[in-house]
């Protein structure tokens, strides 16, 4: 058996790769960072470091590596002969691995379906997958070839959940990760015929573990980055020990806690205590996570269909005014990190745009919808 996954990071490496070796899968790496590529190329194994709870180490061995801007026809044939294609790249690097997985499927000959999956901190990533594969599909064949392309892979989404912090310039290869882990993905989608990953729990509705886990999880995550940076913390773990970082974080889980409850039916007692591992696993001192890494591309995290605006927005229009969740994206706007590119870029457009306009053209919120003022009242107006 044969996987390609896309993204050779700290979470391909850590994570997604290490569940598809456990699986008994033969990994090819796909990245364009040169000398990760060519050091995973020239290594025969790496380690992943669990700390936490039950910790362990695992080795990952019989893997691959290829540079897909340097070599993309043999990432190619790789998806053209794969069984299972992943990714972890970032929702915006979607579009660019969706050529090469659309060229892999009109040369694919394999009576199996591959299966598709996007692992991404994204709601139905891989649908934004499958649409730029379509896309692909009709700019490079005619409309019969490309339904015949498209009709030999199969497409599910998933929601992961694992805290890979950043990593020492001393690890080389290796990850360090949280032992806790989940990764959700439909079952749907394969008709009775899902792939075999035993690390992977398969359901038949994905919507509420991913939102579950983008609103809890990351936008947990978030909150304490933000209150913790305005609290001139370094690390998460530090911050969260800080009662006014906690106090905040709580209140924001709190009212995305009532959305998930409401919306989904989820046992409040049980989102709580999701809520309290969560928070538990954050404050773990082994993960050496730093607020600026966890609250970099701000601008992404503020926009409509992320951690942040998306829960705020639906309560809003069930008629609850979001208040924490609001403070929380106030809290965000002062996250000045000038190594990170959207802090800058985000900073520059405090300083041009509107609150109105910001608003609208980041957190993607019309003028019409109930969450517009409240937002636009903790965004600061640009200086003389």
């Amino acid at each position: 058996m044969k996987a390609v996954h896309f993204g050779a990071g700290n979470i391909g490496r850590g994570f997604v790769g290490l569940l598809l070796h456990e699986a008994g899968y033969e990994v090819v790496f796909v990245d364009v960072a040169e000398q990760l590529i060519d050091a995973l190329a020239a290594a025969e194994s790496y380690t992943v470091h669990e700390v936490g709870e039950g910790a362990r180490d695992h080795e990952v061995t019989s893997f691959r590596a290829l540079n897909s801007a340097a070599a993309p026809d043999d990432v190619i044939a790789e998806i053209a002969t794969a069984d299972i294609v992943t990714t972890a790249v970032g929702p915006n690097i979607l579009k660019f691995v969706a050529p090469l997985i659309a060229d892999g499927l009109l040369r694919r000959e394999a009576s199996a379906p591959l299966a598709v999956m996007a692992c991404e901190n994204a709601i139905n990533a891989t649908d934004l997958l499958r649409s730029h594969v379509e896309q692909s599909l009709a700019e490079k064949a005619g409309e019969t070839d490309a339904a015949a392309a498209l009709s030999r892979a199969v497409f599910a989404n998933t929601a992961v959940d694992r805290i890979v912090p950043g990593q020492a310039d001393t690890s080389g290869l290796d990850v360090t990760v949280e032992s806790y882990y989940e990764w959700a993905i439909e079952r749907t989608p394969f008709g009775g015929e899902e792939p075999s990953i035993p690390g992977a729990t398969w359901v038949d509705d994905l919507a509420p573990y991913i939102e579950r886990k983008l609103f809890t999880v990351n936008t947990g995550h978030a909150t304490i980055a933000y209150y913790g940076f305005l609290a001139k913390a370094t690390g998460i773990a530090d911050a969260l020990a800080r009662p006014e970082v906690d106090s905040a974080v709580r209140a924001v889980l709190g009212e995305t806690k009532q959305l998930l409850v409401d919306k989904h039916g989820l046992d409040a007692g049980e989102q709580q205590a999701y809520i309290d591992k969560i928070l538990s696993r954050f404050s773990n001192r082994h993960l050496p996570d730093t607020v600026d890494r966890v609250g970099r591309q701000p601008l992404r995290k503020l926009s409509r269909h992320e951690r942040f605006i998306a829960p705020a927005a639906e309560l809003a229009e069930r008629g609850t005014v979001p208040e924490a969740l609001i403070d929380a994206v106030g809290t965000a706007l002062a996250f000045d990190v000038p190594a990170d590119e959207q802090s800058v870029e985000m900073l520059a457009k405090l300083q041009s745009l509107t609150p109105e306009e910001f608003v609208e053209e980041v957190c993607g919120i019309a003028p019409s919808h109930p969450l517009f003022e409240p937002l636009v009242a903790v965004v600061p107006t640009p200086s003389g």
